[in-house]
């Protein structure tokens, strides 16, 4: 089983700048890949960055220049840098993680970022 937990989320003015962290935990796993998704109310899951085990990256047109996605693979963790932040930023990100070893897809528990005009 694998867990992962998520911080770093919170009320920013706009223009202002987050760092989203998600640390992943547990027995006998592999990681590959590392992506960041969002949703906001009343819309669907979209995905924000994702960063692959070479550490290609790929960022929503929306985000791109403003957000970072990074890894450390010695803490198993993956961060999301928020710059210059709007308000249509505004939703619950979710980290999610695919391992090579179990082979299956594991999400966060999502954090929220509110950012207030």
């Amino acid at each position: 089983q694998v867990q992962l937990v998520e911080s770093g989320g919170g009320l920013v003015q706009a223009g202002g700048s987050l760092r989203l962290s998600c640390a992943a935990s547990g027995r006998s796993f592999s990681i590959n890949t590392m992506s960041w998704y969002r949703q906001a109310p009343g819309k669907q899951r979209e995905l924000v960055a994702y960063i692959n085990s070479i550490d290609r990256t790929n960022y929503a047109d929306a985000v791109k220049g403003r957000f970072t996605i990074s890894r450390d693979n010695a803490k198993k963790t993956v961060y999301l840098q928020m710059n210059s932040l709007k308000s249509e930023d505004t939703a619950v990100y979710y980290c999610k993680i695919g391992t090579c070893v179990p082979g299956f897809d594991y999400w966060g528990q999502g954090t929220q970022v509110t950012v207030s005009s």
